[in-house]
């Protein structure tokens, strides 16, 4: 069939699009014949019957790769159109023009055979409801997407044998600058390196990236960023250091002066298109050259730090078995994994007279499934008995750990002050800069004069702020590291657990020097706490506590006591024996003196009996009881107890009288005759300050 044969009446009536595109502005620019040509296809439009009026042409993607549909607004739009039976024709110099994916060209070839559209292109015009025009169309856009992966792989190609020999340019990282052979060495600029070495010796002392940025906002330290692109490249611009770049630093092997190239891969995403990145493991990157320039750091502590990091960002995951250290009272936080399940134990504090008192809890589990928290167990006496192992086993090298910390706080405090001057001298050069500029202006250009002095005046008053900021840090910081504070710290470092339960020692600071010691610490809750320690290089301590006491055991009355309460009992009253508790100086649970009222509740609690009930399991008689049995007088049976006639006590505190049962003969009443002559036994005592003498 006849090319021109294949446009029908119907074709002709709808409207006929023709798409123009270049991959890059740049060659929108250079090779503009290309672009002609692509506009000359409105001719053959209109050499087959379409009027002008019925051309479109669709040329906003000028500018656009076309390997993906994604943000081709105008590819969207014609296959949108297509999609609506409006497009008659497709017109394109070549398939690559409209797609180089097969998929999306795939897609539009489909929707052109539904809606019954033609392409056209400079070699024909095809109908891709035709099997051999399809087949043919399918042809060319296979080979235009092969060829995109031909130049795309000879591109990659030839970075990557560069890159192999390590010779390939790439952007360097601040703190570092390529000299004039094109070798990449240290940034001459000494500020900028003192930066970078400040910025990792603070991950060394607090192995945390928040903690470097908070080291930085309050020494008052501005981190360096040098233009690359633009108008004002090679610039070198000073602001806040943030947390993401401290990461991109630490987490970027180049600092260790090796060239590596491939440490990520590109994916594209389902939904949308999308491009995404991932970090590749060190066994996948394509090319890794250790000492390939000078470096920042070694390759070995570039390592440590990536498993600092890794422990830190563990914190913070599902697992989070490790966290880095924080200010809180907790000792051992997150370093404690629960012996039953092996998930990390959290930490929550409760107040005790006012001091936070940690608890270490594992309730992870218990959140996720509503059911109880695996076990709780109270932090301090779980820190209390870890910290007297650290003691016992780094006591004898304390003073060599202290005296090392020492000087290494003494090193950075100097580097942290060149520092300081050495934004000083950056903003002293650029008020002289600002000066010279203005003295070699010619006095008849006042604009630009003008614009020059406002200029240094900026330029002073910036130096004079940084000056004043020098100066007010150096005053503060001036009485960190003297020679009064070095004998001090030698003093206290000879009694390691003087300056481990110092006040002034902060709880970070505890923390990291047991980080040192202990990888981990795994609590059980048995009968008893079990506390298992693993140490650095493996080896284990096994340690036990007793459970602490439940509320009610916290102000019960102790058990020597209660004891003593029994054996007393059987010879005294409640109140006397209340009197020779507080005589002894015992205490009831709640630290109260003992009252009768105490005495007869810890009796009944106990099932201790009364001096009465011991007294009557013996036989003593009351004294209705006695008066019966001598056929006396109630009130003559009191009185020979009260005068010692008869052998009485008084068994309780509010005078209640017991006999001693009377072997013998009975006492009888003898008129006339005094009975202190008769008396036999001591009288009876008063046992209560308002005693009740007699019964009624």
């Amino acid at each position: 069939m006849n090319s021109s044969d294949k446009v029908t009446a119907g074709h002709l009536q709808r409207m006929a699009y023709l798409y123009v595109r270049q991959s890059t502005l740049r060659q929108v620019h250079e090779n503009r014949e290309s672009t002609a040509r692509q506009y000359d296809l409105k001719r053959r439009a209109q050499g087959l019957g379409w009027t002008a009026d019925q051309i479109i042409v669709i040329d906003e993607d000028l500018g656009l790769s076309g390997a993906t549909a994604a943000h081709r607004n105008g590819f969207q739009h014609l296959v949108a159109e297509v999609g609506l039976g409006r497009v008659g024709v497709v017109m394109g110099l070549e398939v690559s023009r409209l797609a180089r994916s097969s998929t999306d060209w795939h897609r539009l070839l489909e929707i052109c055979a539904l809606a019954d559209t033609l392409i056209l292109d400079e070699d024909g015009i095809y109908d891709p409801g035709h099997f051999n025009d399809r087949l043919l169309l399918g042809l060319k856009g296979t080979m235009s997407e092969a060829e995109l992966h031909l130049l795309r792989a000879r591109l990659i190609g030839g970075q990557l044998n560069k890159a192999r020999r390590g010779e390939l340019w790439m952007k360097p990282p601040i703190g570092f600058a390529y000299d004039s052979s094109g070798r990449l060495l240290l940034d001459p600029d000494q500020q900028i390196q003192r930066a970078v070495h400040l910025l990792f010796e603070s991950f060394r002392q607090t192995g945390s990236a928040m903690r470097v940025v908070h080291h930085f906002k309050t020494e008052g330290l501005l981190w360096p960023r040098r233009i690359t692109s633009g108008a004002h490249a090679g610039e070198l611009l000073f602001g806040p250091l943030d947390h993401s770049r401290v990461l991109g630093i630490l987490h970027n092997p180049r600092y260790t002066g090796a060239f590596v190239y491939g440490r990520t891969r590109q994916r594209k995403v389902v939904v949308g298109e999308q491009v995404r990145y991932r970090r590749l493991k060190r066994e996948e990157w394509a090319v890794f050259l250790p000492n390939m320039y000078p470096g920042y750091i070694s390759w070995e502590e570039f390592e440590v730090n990536q498993a600092k990091l890794l422990a830190n960002a563990n914190g913070y995951g599902e697992d989070r078995r490790k966290s880095p250290p924080r200010e809180g009272a907790a000792l051992l936080q997150g370093l404690v994994i629960c012996g039953v399940c092996g998930l990390r134990m959290t930490v929550r504090y409760h107040t005790d007279h006012g001091h936070l008192i940690p608890d270490y809890v594992c309730q992870r589990r218990g959140i996720q499934t509503a059911e109880p928290i695996c076990q709780g167990l109270p932090g301090a006496q779980i820190d209390q008995a870890v910290t007297e192992l650290i003691l016992q086993a780094v006591n004898p090298a304390s003073l060599e750990v202290a005296l090392e910390v020492f000087e290494e706080l003494r090193a950075r405090q100097a580097e942290v002050d060149r520092l300081r001057r050495a934004q000083v001298e950056r903003a002293r050069e650029e008020a002289e800069l600002a000066q010279r500029q203005y003295l070699l202006a010619r006095p008849e250009n006042r604009l630009v004069v003008d614009n020059l002095e406002r200029q240094w005046n900026e330029k002073l008053k910036s130096l004079a702020q940084a000056e004043e900021e020098y100066q007010r840090q150096s005053r503060s910081q001036s009485s960190v590291l003297t020679d009064a504070d070095r004998d001090r710290i030698h003093a206290l470092a000879s009694d390691l657990p003087r300056v481990w339960n110092d006040p002034r020692t902060p709880a970070r600071d505890r923390k990291r020097m047991l980080r040192l010691l202990i990888e981990d610490v795994t609590l059980v809750r048995r009968q008893n706490i079990q506390i298992h320690i693993r140490w650095k290089g493996g080896a284990t301590t096994s340690l036990e506590r007793p459970l602490p006491l439940s509320a009610p055991d916290l102000v019960r009355t102790p058990a020597e006591t209660v004891e003593l309460i029994r054996a007393l009992a059987t010879e005294q009253t409640d109140a006397q024996i209340a009197r020779t508790l507080n005589a002894r100086w015992l205490r009831t649970g709640r630290k109260h003196c003992f009252t009768r009222l105490i005495v007869r509740q810890i009796r009944k609690a106990y099932g201790i009996h009364s001096y009465v009930h011991h007294l009557r399991s013996r036989g003593w008689l009351t004294a209705p009881e006695i008066a019966a049995q001598m056929g006396v007088h109630l009130t003559t049976a009191k009185r020979f107890g009260h005068e010692g006639v008869l052998h009485a006590v008084r068994a309780d505190d509010r005078g209640f009288i017991l006999f001693e049962p009377v072997a013998g003969c009975l006492p009888h009443a003898h008129p006339g005759k005094r009975l202190r002559d008769r008396r036999r036994y001591p009288q009876l005592a008063s046992n209560m300050s308002n005693e009740v003498q007699y019964e009624a």
